[in-house]
């Protein structure tokens, strides 16, 4: 089993997970209401999808009695 000569530094460590870092969610926004969305995902509010220019979840009106 390898075991390390020397103790890593901090700066050492540090540089090896310099890539490990939480990236910032990338938001769009719906072309249609203006809401905040994923790219390549279909709007939760109206139901419009950007890239594929329709709605994909049609709206239901609700039937009064």
């Amino acid at each position: 089993m390898a075991v390390p000569k020397r103790r890593v530094s901090h700066a050492r460590q540090g540089a090896r997970r310099s890539h490990l870092h939480l990236k910032p969610r990338q938001n769009t926004y719906c072309s249609r209401c203006g809401e905040a969305i994923l790219p390549h995902v279909v709007c939760s509010h109206c139901g419009w999808h950007n890239i594929q220019g329709r709605e994909v979840i049609a709206e239901v009106e609700e039937k009064e009695k």
